[in-house]
C-alpha cells in the first residue's frame, strides 16, 4: 500500500476545506482524538478507526487540551511531539492530522458553555481530579463537531473517559459510534501511555504491578468478588513503590456492583497509583462467580 503523508490542518477552515470534498463522496469519517506523544497504542487506534471506515478519510487529532488539567497537573511538561507524530500518523494512513493551537479551540479564552458530565465524572479519577471530565467531554464534543465523524475511536486504558464519552454521545444524539478499543500493552504487561515515559528505570519496574494486580483480580474472579478483591489486594502488598489512589471493581457501566453478584455477572476493575511523582492508571475486565465453588485464598 501506497503510503502519503497526512495533510495538516491547524485552523477550523483548513479542517473543513480537506473534509469538504470527502464529505461529498458520502464516504465515512473516522476520528482518533489524542493529546499527542503518539505510541504504538495510538496506533492501535487508528488501525481500529481505519477498519471501520474502510476507504473513507481518517482525521486525527492532536492537542493538549487545558481544560482537563487541573491546578499542579503537568499541563506544561505534558509532552509535545508533534514531528514524530506525524511519522506515526504517516505510518498508520491517517489522511488529515487536526492540530490546532488553544486560541483555536477556544477563541476567546475557557468556554462558558461546557459539558456537565454527571455523576459518573464525580467517582474515581473524578474523585481525583474534579473538573476533569468537563474539561475531556467538552473538548471532545467540540471535536465532534468540527469533525463531524461516524466513528471516534478512543483507547479502553482511559475507561472511565470511554464510558462518558460514549454516554454523551448518546445522551446529546450526537450521532457518532463511540468506539473501545483494546488497551495495547508492554511485553511485560504496563499499559501503553505518554506518561510512561517520565518513569525512571526503576520506577518504571515497580510500575508493571498494577497490570500485575489487575491480572491476579482477573484469575481470582471466577471464585467472586471478594477473591477477586483479596488476590489484587495481596499483590500490591508486596508492591513497593506504588502509592494507590483507588482499586475498585464496578460494573461495565462503572455503577456498584451487588455485594452478592449472580454468577457470570461482568465487571470492571480499575486502578490508579503514583509511581514516583507519575500518576498512572489501568483496568481489566472480570466476570465474577462463574467457577462452582470457592477457592480458598
Amino acid at each position: 500500500m501506497d503510503v502519503t503523508s497526512p495533510r495538516i490542518a491547524t485552523t477550523r477552515a483548513e479542517l473543513a476545506a480537506l473534509l469538504a470534498s470527502r464529505r461529498t463522496a458520502g464516504q465515512k469519517v473516522g476520528l482518533v482524538p489524542t493529546m499527542g506523544a503518539l505510541h504504538d497504542g495510538h496506533a492501535s487506534l487508528m488501525q481500529v478507526a481505519r477498519a471501520s471506515i474502510e476507504d473513507g478519510p481518517l482525521v486525527a487529532s492532536i492537542f493538549v487540551n487545558p481544560l482537563q488539567f487541573g491546578a499542579g497537573e503537568d499541563l506544561d511538561r505534558y509532552p509535545r511531539t508533534l514531528e514524530a507524530d506525524l511519522k506515526v500518523c504517516e505510518r498508520e494512513g491517517v489522511d488529515i492530522v487536526f492540530a490546532p493551537g488553544v486560541d483555536e479551540v477556544y477563541p476567546g479564552g475557557e468556554p462558558v458553555v461546557t459539558i456537565e458530565a454527571g455523576p459518573v465524572a464525580e467517582i474515581l479519577e473524578g474523585s481525583s481530579r474534579p473538573g476533569h471530565f468537563r474539561g475531556v467531554l467538552t473538548v471532545v464534543a467540540k471535536l465532534f463537531g468540527l469533525v463531524r465523524p461516524d466513528v471516534a475511536v478512543f483507547g479502553q486504558k482511559d475507561y472511565q473517559q470511554l464510558v462518558l464519552i460514549g454516554r454523551m454521545a448518546a445522551d446529546l444524539c450526537l450521532g457518532v459510534d463511540v468506539v473501545g478499543a483494546e488497551t495495547e500493552r508492554e511485553p511485560d504487561g504496563l499499559a501503553m501511555s505518554s506518561r510512561n515515559r517520565y518513569l525512571e528505570e526503576e520506577q518504571r519496574f515497580e510500575a508493571v504491578a498494577l497490570n500485575r494486580t489487575l491480572r491476579a483480580a482477573q484469575e481470582a474472579a471466577p471464585y467472586g468478588l471478594d477473591a477477586a478483591m483479596r488476590a489484587a489486594r495481596a499483590e500490591l502488598r508486596s508492591a513497593p513503590g506504588v502509592d494507590l489512589d483507588y482499586l475498585t471493581i464496578t460494573t461495565p457501566e462503572l455503577r456498584a456492583l451487588s455485594e452478592n453478584p449472580e454468577p457470570g455477572t461482568e465487571a470492571r476493575i480499575l486502578i490508579a497509583a503514583r509511581i514516583g511523582t507519575t500518576r498512572l492508571i489501568d483496568n481489566l475486565a472480570l466476570t465474577i462467580g462463574s467457577a462452582p465453588t470457592e477457592r480458598n485464598r
